[in-house]
């Protein structure tokens, strides 16, 4: 092992760590886009954790495919949510998911 290549556990700590500011995030923040920002610290985090796991196990390839998929899930659903605040923003005149329950009417 060279003497210059970081753990694997350092990898997962900041895998971690962006997980739970996404979960975080999702929580606390009261607007539709701070709330889709939490969602992509979580799959961002996931992503770390594959390419470390694809790196350092017998995983192999396969955890940068899977990183790959999730990329792919994000960028849709940064692209349909987007458009969903937008429509939302324009009838409401705010993002605030509080107001949300007004969609049904």
């Amino acid at each position: 092992m060279e003497a210059d290549v970081i753990p694997l556990g350092h990898y997962l700590l900041v895998g971690c760590a962006l997980f739970i500011c996404g979960g975080m995030c999702m929580a606390v923040k009261r607007n539709a886009i701070g709330a889709l920002m939490g969602v992509e610290l979580i799959l961002n985090g996931a992503n770390v954790n594959l390419i470390a796991a694809s790196r350092y196990t017998a995983l192999g390839i396969d955890g940068q495919v899977f990183a790959l998929f999730v990329i792919v899930l994000a960028a849709a659903e940064a692209a349909i949510a987007l458009a969903i605040a937008l429509n939302f923003y324009n009838n409401q005149n705010t993002v605030d998911v509080d107001a949300a329950n007004l969609l049904s009417g």
